[in-house]
């Protein structure tokens, strides 16, 4: 019987792909997010057409309407209730 350990291979290819390819996805998302294509274009409030969501929702003929308030009163709760506890505290 061989009784000898595995050769291992002290190989650093796999790691050299790996930061390859992790430096090429960052410089990507770089370019991508802040190349010279991609500036904000922000409207100042006087070239805007609406100065809220709700005028523009309006002024194409939505109805704004408030969310209705939630109940203070909660319904009891589906299925059977709990059991009494086991150990319960007596004077």
């Amino acid at each position: 019987m061989n009784k000898e350990k595995p050769k291992r291979t002290n190989s650093r290819a796999p790691v050299m792909a790996a930061l390859a390819v992790a430096i090429f996805g960052v410089l990507a998302m770089l370019l991508v997010d802040h190349g010279p294509w991609s500036r904000p274009n922000v409207q100042a409030a006087e070239v805007a057409n609406y100065k809220t969501t709700g005028e523009a929702a309006r002024a194409v003929g939505a109805q704004v309407v408030p969310t209705a308030p939630k109940s203070e009163i909660e319904p009891a709760a589906p299925g059977p209730k709990p059991a009494q506890p086991a150990n319960p505290q007596t004077p």
